[in-house]
């Protein structure tokens, strides 16, 4: 046996425990790594609440990226080696003393950096990579809205798109993590409570929108962000806080000639994530190394605490990730 978080009920609410569970076995061309952090994300709580499955296979523990230490290795898991310290996008299974890792899924930690700087790092930021650059297509010179800029996937987009020489816009809720979102390099920072988000865009714009969105809010935003475009450009739509349904102006889809793309991480194939891995690795691992771009951290618990740090989470608290040290 070994320890990881179990969900339980209390009356109709989830509740996080830290319990046995069974060990996890590891394949010829996986490793196994004893977790020293993991992270919280949305699809934690939404799984947590039993609204999102893992997909077939994966492991029913909540959990979706880990930083830790090699402790076994598969004999067709080749260039790893026992002792090597490593972070990692899953599908499930983080909130664990253990995790099998397919060896083509790891990152390898800089000796400096804790392991809550690595767990920061392989969900959002790979969330934001492939959602920016491979679904959205931005280019250096175009301007992108950040819906949820202070959130963790979008702080990693914030720094990706200007780092590319994009013109950044972003939404939040608060005027701290608008602040936030304007030190990472935000042009304009929208407060959607207090202001119309289109209305922003258009005065900023002359008129003329923005090229891309990236949007967790979904159907809620549906109409405004498809005004909010300008011609030829794309909507990205990567979760659905705001509702599953939402009306639109399809002749603007039409005249405009604009994309709406829907997309996931976790349920894609392993081969498409591995080689979606390589390739931010290869674009951007190495300017986190150097510290040209930072994953953001906005607070710590420990593993037993799971429960606190998802409820800090749901009452969008943080800028940045949360982090579950595993002692």
């Amino acid at each position: 046996m070994m320890k990881g978080i179990v969900v339980e009920k209390k009356g109709e609410r989830p509740f996080l425990v830290w319990s046995d569970v069974a060990n996890v076995d590891y394949g010829s061309d996986e490793v196994l790594v004893a977790v020293k952090a993991t992270a919280v994300n949305r699809a934690d709580l939404m799984q947590a609440a039993g609204n999102y499955p893992p997909p077939p296979g994966a492991s029913e523990i909540l959990g979706l990226e880990m930083a830790g230490v090699i402790e076994a290795v598969g004999a067709g898991a080749t260039g790893w080696q026992v002792g090597d310290r490593v972070c990692a996008l899953l599908p499930g299974g983080g909130y664990a003393e253990k995790v099998a890792v397919p060896q083509g899924m790891m990152l390898r930690l800089p000796d400096e950096w804790t392991f809550a700087q690595g767990t920061a790092v392989p969900e959002v930021w790979l969330t934001a990579f492939v959602n920016l650059f491979q679904e959205g297509n931005l280019q250096p010179g175009e301007t992108v809205l950040i819906h949820a800029g202070a959130s963790g996937v979008g702080t990693a987009a914030i720094q990706l798109a200007k780092n590319i020489e994009a013109r950044v816009f972003v939404t939040s809720s608060q005027e701290h993590k608008l602040a936030h979102c304007r030190e990472l390099g935000a042009d304009l920072a929208i407060n959607y409570k207090e202001q119309d988000f289109l209305a922003e865009v258009w005065a900023a714009t002359g008129g003329e929108g923005v090229d891309l969105i990236l949007d967790p809010v979904g159907g809620a935003y549906l109409d405004r962000n498809v005004k909010a475009l300008r011609r030829f450009g794309r909507l990205v739509t990567i979760g659905l806080l705001g509702g599953g349904s939402g009306q639109m102006n399809v002749s603007l889809l039409l005249f405009k000639r604009l994309q709406i793309i829907g997309s996931t991480l976790r349920s894609r194939p392993l081969a498409e994530k591995i080689a979606i891995n390589r390739q931010f690795e290869a674009q951007f691992w190495h300017k986190l190394v150097s510290g040209e771009l930072q994953p953001i951290i906005d607070a710590e618990f420990p593993i037993e605490q799971a429960q606190a740090a998802h409820d800090y989470v749901a009452q969008d608290r943080n800028v940045g990730k949360v982090i579950l040290h595993i002692t």
